[in-house]
């Protein structure tokens, strides 16, 4: 549960906000952060809901002011001391209301945090799209805060978020970043990015040690596997499964840790009855790959890899004709899991790692590009009419609803893959040809490889590709038809109903946040 607690927004006037504008005031701040807390039992109070109610007899003296925040305060104590994350909304112009506020929390043995949406008053009249200043500048309005009603500005507020320098998502980052921090609400439920690359200051004193430990190497798909969870897409993974998140992800799809996170497949490292043996009272063992040091595993724990039984939960199926399954039969009859410290970003050296983006480059790229919504679209095959078209079709339909720069992310699979797919380089030439000849736009286009290794195994994996997505920034996903799927090995039928894919995805917990869009055409 969510620790009790009020965060007050306060600042000069309400300033507009639309879903069109998206005018950077206390509103649009107050209404995206709430929305940032998915599965957090949370509650707003605005003038919106109290005004009209509550306080409806109140008016806008000083002392109705005063008045009007005592009573806010008491409601929100009264959902905080139920465990409901509070959220107020109001101008509360003088200090000393502010202070009774925070006082009714403290007694109550409640966390209070005061959020100052620090916007200038000439920014506040450019954004007022009501008029409200014009007329009270004109005399029209009476009490108007910041022409003859004073604004006492926060001294030491919890948060100060200057609007006007910033965009309304960095702000809402900075309210959830301090709530994190205060651990009012779980890692799982942010949007925090779970590098695991050792810091450079200690990448040497780590590498020696690495050279010193008892090793063990790993295949290209544990690579692969392992530059997944470097990079983060698998976060709050902190490294190869151990047995507690593998019964979570097998039997519920999420973990459970301090919130839900939707992680629908294992990502578990295999090995040899001897190298556990061999390894099992170590504190921590080195990962080679080709022979070469690419990561220290802290703390290893070893538990029986049941195959049949992970392949009945994963795929529905146990045919090693099912080319992922077969690797995994023939994988080792172990799995260690454990705390993961990659020594340096895996680079394939095929001419293609400069599209392999990090979701911390992803979101980078997005920022620098003024995105406001992103929707991603994965593919393991090259662009057809009909992708394209829905792909233009999506932008367009964000365009509609409001959104000034919708950017596609196109995001092929890069990692293992069956051998009758198209081989990545073939795919990336076909994209870029795509790209360069506008059917679809560069400039609101990023491509880029997400580095997962290929499952095919249908519903359950398809949550795991979205889910990978909402990590980058995206909050719009394109699922097709029969995604992740493929025919079974020997009917040579879908193995999967092709539409329950979009229809998992609309009901996988973990994944509020993310619009699903139903490929139709």
């Amino acid at each position: 549960m969510a620790k009790r607690r009020l965060m007050l927004f306060t600042n000069k006037i309400k300033s507009a906000e639309t879903r069109v504008g998206r005018f950077s005031g206390k509103e649009a701040v107050f209404e995206d952060a709430q929305s940032g807390l998915p599965g957090i039992p949370s509650y707003a109070l605005d003038g919106d809901n109290i005004r009209h109610g509550l306080n409806k007899n109140l008016g806008f003296s000083e002392e109705d002011r005063q008045e009007n925040i005592r009573r806010v305060a008491e409601v929100a104590k009264l959902f905080a001391d139920s465990g409901v994350v509070c959220l107020t909304s109001f101008i509360s112009p003088f200090a000393k209301d502010r202070a009774i506020a925070r006082d009714i929390h403290k007694r109550a043995g409640l966390n209070f945090f005061e959020v100052f949406v620090n916007t200038p008053l000439n920014v506040c009249e450019s954004r007022d799209v009501k008029g409200l200043y014009k007329k009270a500048r004109n005399g029209e309005i009476k009490g108007f805060t910041g022409i003859d009603q004073p604004y006492e500005a926060p001294e030491h507020p919890e948060l100060d978020v200057p609007t006007d320098k910033e965009t309304v998502k960095e702000s809402v980052q900075k309210v959830i970043t301090l709530l994190r921090e205060n651990q009012i609400i779980p890692e799982s439920v942010t949007d925090v990015i779970k590098e695991l690359f050792v810091p450079k200051e200690k990448l040497a004193e780590v590498l020696q040690e690495a050279k010193a430990l008892q090793s063990v190497e790993i295949t290209t798909l544990d690579a692969q596997w392992m530059q997944v969870l470097s990079e983060g897409w698998a976060t709050p993974l902190s490294g190869f499964m151990r047995e507690k998140e593998f019964l979570q992800c097998q039997h519920f799809s999420c973990l459970l840790n301090d919130g839900v996170t939707n992680q629908s497949i294992p990502i578990v490292l295999p090995v040899s009855s001897e190298d556990k043996c061999r390894l099992e009272t170590e504190k921590a063992i080195t990962l080679k790959y080709k022979g070469k040091p690419v990561a220290v595993l802290r703390e290893p724990e070893f538990y029986p890899h049941r195959k049949e039984e992970r392949c009945a939960r994963q795929f529905g199926l146990i045919d090693d004709g099912h080319p992922y399954i077969k690797m995994i039969m023939e994988s080792g009859n172990w799995l260690c899991g454990g705390d993961l410290e990659v020594l340096e970003r895996l680079r394939w050296n095929d001419g293609l790692d400069d599209y392999r983006k990090t979701p911390k480059e992803l979101r980078a790229e997005f920022l620098r590009m003024g995105a406001d919504a992103v929707f991603a679209f994965q593919l393991r095959n090259p662009v057809h009419n009909g992708h394209a078209l829905l792909m233009q079709e999506t932008h367009s339909a964000l365009c509609n609803r409001g959104y000034k720069h919708p950017v596609l992310l196109l995001h092929p699979l890069g990692g293992w893959t069956k051998d009758d797919d198209v081989p990545l380089p073939i795919r990336i030439q076909q994209h870029c040809c795509v790209l360069d000849e506008g059917v679809l736009d560069p400039k609101r286009t990023v491509l880029a490889i997400f580095p997962s290794p290929m499952m095919y195994a249908g519903p359950t994996e398809v949550q795991w590709h979205a889910k990978a997505r909402m990590v980058c920034g995206a909050n719009f996903y394109i699922v097709g038809r029969d995604p992740a799927g493929m025919p079974h090995p020997k009917t040579k039928e879908d193995i999967f109903d092709p539409t329950h894919g979009a229809k998992v995805l609309t009901m996988a917990p973990g994944l509020r946040g993310l619009e699903i869009i139903p490929f139709k055409v």
